[in-house]
């Protein structure tokens, strides 16, 4: 039996068993802390259930032996090499950097070079560019620490704030290569460096980092308390028209939308969507205060992965057809292609979904080859078809795929 056949018989065994216990496809779905998207498409044998631990959850939620779910399909396994650029962000965070600028004292480069590498980490992030990214951060993570103990008082809360900025680059890049672990480190050590500049619209940013950090390890009720208490702090500020505020305060709720959209509540996730919209109209163009890219572009793009999360790929390709990415970063850019990837593979629109996979290749190649998403969707992609086509045969090869 070929692995299409396979997955087809394990979807209907899900299925089946779910009925069985009475279960509708969104119930499921919060037992195995899954969309119900990803339910929908196990069961229809669209999507694969790529290791043990998952099909060890489904029984468990099911009621049935494991045997039997293992039985009908085998676990289909993709793999890949680990990122590089996650290894070295890894270290990036291990070095004893602040102990060596407590004890050895020497000069730090210009506050001026600060500056300057800085705002060149968040280009790298923005254009995907992880490798380039990770060479800048060995030289200037130990740099910030040692400024901040040794240039003079009055210049020492705008190096803790370019320090916030750096983790917060680190974090952002570290949770779309997968690693919410160390993402988490970095965004804890943004905040910290936010709250010494005592710059309470940085802290807001570090919040918003951990977020999507927490977002990545699906801890939803986490990255919900984090979103919101900080979208209430900064609300009296935005109500007053503080642009940085509002920015951050929509960014928040966009994240509140995702988060609501994860927990199936597609109401909730709806409703945020709409304030985070008229929020962007309050500005009136789109900004990017802290490396938010808050605007109205930006509402468009989270509505398609909210509409994704919620099975909707109809609604998911109507917005993205009309959306102006023009004006985000290559990363914006590229990320929803991914996810117009994505609804195309939930249609089995095999030909279209690698045709958008490419578009973004050609944006951003390394983040369409070291993000998980991307990568999930080509194996996804890879059991739709007896013989894939040849354009996804390259496009796997070239994000390191094999199939198992």
């Amino acid at each position: 039996m070929s692995t299409p056949d396979y997955q087809q018989a394990l979807g209907r065994k899900i299925a089946a068993e779910r009925r069985r216990r009475g279960l509708s496809q969104p119930e499921l779905a919060r037992m195995i802390d899954r969309s119900v998207a990803w339910v929908s498409q196990v069961e229809r044998g669209v999507r694969k259930v790529d290791r043990m631990s998952v099909l060890e959850t489904l029984a468990a939620a099911l009621d049935v032996p494991l045997a039997e779910l293992a039985a009908e399909a085998p676990v289909v396994a993709a793999v890949t090499e680990e990122p590089p650029g996650a290894s070295g962000l890894r270290l990036v965070l291990s070095g004893a950097y602040a102990l060596r600028a407590m004890l050895n004292g020497r000069r730090p480069p210009a506050l001026s070079t600060l500056r300057a590498k800085t705002r060149q980490a968040w280009d790298l992030t923005h254009a995907g560019r992880y490798a380039d990214f990770t060479d800048l951060l060995r030289g200037l993570v130990p740099d910030l620490e040692t400024a901040a103990r040794t240039v003079p008082e009055a210049q020492r809360a705008e190096v803790f704030e370019l320090m916030a900025a750096a983790y917060q680059a680190c974090s952002a890049a570290l949770a779309k290569l997968g690693e919410p672990e160390a993402a988490w480190i970095a965004a804890d050590r943004a905040m910290a460096a936010a709250e010494q500049a005592g710059n309470p619209m940085l802290v807001a940013a570090g919040a918003f980092r951990l977020v999507l950090v927490f977002l990545a390890a699906r801890h939803y009720d986490q990255a919900e308390e984090t979103a919101r208490t900080a979208a209430d702090a900064l609300q009296p500020r935005a109500d007053e028209g503080d642009p940085q505020a509002l920015s951050l305060w929509g960014a928040l709720t966009l994240q509140r939308a995702v988060i609501a959209s994860r927990r199936n509540d597609p109401d909730t996730a709806y409703d945020h969507l709409e304030r985070a919209s008229q929020i962007a109209a309050r500005l009136g163009e789109g900004r990017n205060d802290y490396n938010t890219e808050f605007g109205p572009a930006n509402v468009a793009l989270h509505e398609i992965a909210v509409a994704i999360e919620l099975g909707d790929a109809g609604r998911a390709l109507r917005v993205a057809a009309a959306a102006d990415t023009s004006g985000l970063s290559p990363e914006r850019r590229a990320r929803m292609l991914i996810d117009v990837a994505r609804a195309r593979a939930q249609r089995r629109q095999v030909a279209e979904a690698v045709a958008a996979l490419r578009q973004a290749e050609q944006i951003t190649p390394e983040q369409v080859r070291e993000h998980e998403l991307a990568r999930q969707i080509v194996t996804d992609l890879l059991t739709m078809q007896d013989r894939p086509s040849g354009e996804l045969r390259d496009l796997a090869e070239r994000l390191g795929l094999t199939k198992a």
